[in-house]
């Protein structure tokens, strides 16, 4: 096994291991990629303000998210399809997160369901929703969140329709895979990964199966849920969704000042400064430059927090010094889990946090909770 440094050494692990449709449904974005792209772009022109001379022993980078201690600014972002790098991929990047001491948030569109999750772990985690055109199946979801003792729900906004990733369609992604000649040479030509993924206890969306009226297939299932996504989801929705979860409610899939105003005034106990991870609306602005003007339109009324592009523990301190509360990583952990399973996503986490404890120590802090504009460079 080579030495792993850095996430970037995951990522590399995980493409030689993970079937290519699985890791570029990770690793890709939407249409030519432009907001891919810029997340990390835009992160890496943000320079870290060096000083010296400053007594930074006994550092913490332990801070608070929705009232919870974590060991660090960040919380395992939904990832749909995440069982699929990894067998059981949700379970074990959920038991990773809480030995570690951050949230982990399970999707909408996981392969292990609410239930398999909450049998594998002892504390809460948080469940992502997608608000569908079904809004009974919608209700039912936010019910089993809630039984299973989930305590945050995470509302994505930002997948009214859905933005087309060209490399999922030349890969021929589906759930279930079609057996082309092209997805059979790319389950052939990693069979480790084919033989472990078949172990998993799901092979499809665990919070769907059995749920959807007249599915008699795995078949019909992915037709229902290729119909389901809404556009007419509103902000009336996020208030009905609120009434009928009445606990923590975070929306994601914020990235501009009015509708962080409007969010606030829902009452979300935090948003999420997002464009999707680049899969969405390309050409948008990255997360990083939006996050300045969401923070300075809510102020303290709620959490801000920000995803896209987090690949360390620099980035981390970088949102942080542009007003983040926290963050949230997702492809970063992925390719841990595709790596190497739950000790891979337990290396990613362990990876950024002595990244972030080290850039603390340069930067002159002690304290996480202590990052401001004033550690970076003017440019």
């Amino acid at each position: 096994m080579p030495v792993v440094t850095c996430i970037e050494d995951l990522r590399s692990l995980a493409e030689k291991r993970v079937a290519k449709a699985i890791f570029e449904y990770v690793d890709r974005g939407s249409y030519a990629e432009a907001t891919l792209r810029a997340n990390r772009t835009d992160l890496e022109l943000l320079t870290l303000r060096q000083r010296v001379g400053i007594d930074v022993d006994n550092r913490s980078t332990r801070t608070t998210m929705l009232g919870q201690q974590v060991t660090m600014p960040a919380a395992l972002a939904p990832i749909g399809l995440c069982g699929l790098n990894w067998a059981d991929g949700e379970i074990l990047a959920a038991r990773a997160a809480e030995r570690f001491g951050v949230p982990f948030t399970l999707s909408t569109m996981s392969i292990c369901s609410i239930e398999d999750v909450a049998a594998a772990v002892a504390k809460p985690f948080w469940f992502q929703l997608y608000v569908m055109r079904d809004r009974d199946f919608a209700a039912s979801l936010i019910e089993r969140a809630r039984g299973a003792g989930c305590s945050a729900l995470v509302l994505t906004l930002d997948l009214q329709i859905q933005g087309q990733r060209h490399r999922d369609l030349k890969n021929g992604l589906t759930v279930p895979p079609k057996l082309t000649l092209g997805t059979l040479m790319d389950v052939m030509a990693k069979p480790s990964w084919a033989l472990n993924v078949l172990r998993g206890k799901r092979k499809s969306f665990g919070n769907l199966e059995g749920r959807i009226p007249d599915a008699k297939s795995l078949t019909t299932l992915s037709q229902w849920i290729a119909g389901q996504f809404d556009p007419t989801l509103s902000w009336k929705d996020v208030e009905w969704v609120k009434k009928l979860w009445g606990g923590k409610l975070v929306l994601k899939g914020i990235l501009d000042a009015e509708d962080a105003k409007i969010a606030a005034q829902c009452g979300a106990d935090a948003i999420v400064v997002s464009n999707h991870g680049g899969r969405q609306l390309d050409g948008t602005s990255s997360s990083i430059r939006a996050l300045p003007e969401v923070v300075a339109a809510v102020g303290n009324k709620l959490e801000v927090w920000v995803d896209g592009g987090i690949r360390s523990g620099q980035d981390i301190m970088r949102a942080l010094a542009l007003g983040a509360r926290s963050t949230m990583i997702g492809k970063a952990y992925v390719y841990g889990l595709g790596a190497m399973g739950e000790r891979g996503v337990a290396l990613a986490l362990e990876l950024m946090r002595r990244e972030l404890d080290v850039t603390m120590a340069l930067c002159g802090l002690r304290d996480v909770r202590e990052a401001s504009p004033a550690i970076l460079k003017p440019l």
